[in-house]
């Protein structure tokens, strides 16, 4: 049997999405799909909408400069993957090329270079060209540029 949706009033699901907010930086489509779970009328939603991003729980630029600084030093993705997840999430180009410069470029060398250092060591049984092309093969997967993986190897090889 199908559970029944507990009600609860209004006052009470803007705490919730305040608490839903608090507990991490989200982007609007997350709360919007979290909104879906009570069943609100627009009117209601548009309200609570509002009430956070006047309050500041919701900050669409604090977001997606969380999600780069998380994505890329924690994760440690490249800008490519991170970009395309941020535009998943319905957060428009402009403001994530603005915030990229949370990654700090001496930081995407280093970090893109002990990433190929520590992939092609694992690679065992290959021919130097095919550890090499699958190395940057994995980079890209991660979001990595080509462009920036090839300056890379060329420039550790000088």
């Amino acid at each position: 049997m199908p559970m029944e949706k507990k009600s609860y009033t209004f006052d009470e699901i803007k705490q919730k999405m305040v608490n839903y907010c608090v507990y991490q930086d989200r982007c609007h489509a997350e709360v919007e799909q979290k909104m879906r779970d009570f069943l609100l009328i627009p009117e209601a939603k548009d309200e609570i909408f509002i009430y956070l991003m006047k309050e500041n729980y919701l900050n669409e630029e604090r977001f997606t400069r969380s999600y780069i600084r998380g994505k890329f030093y924690i994760k440690h993705w490249g800008r490519n993957k991170i970009r395309m997840n941020l535009k998943q999430k319905g957060i428009n180009e402009k403001l994530i090329s603005n915030s990229m410069d949370e990654i700090y470029d001496e930081d995407y060398e280093k970090t893109l270079n002990k990433l190929f250092q520590n992939y092609i060591s694992t690679q065992k049984g290959l021919k130097d060209y095919q550890k090499k092309s699958k190395t940057i093969r994995h980079l890209m997967s991660k979001g990595y540029e080509y462009e920036a993986i090839l300056d890379m190897i060329t420039n550790a090889n000088d």
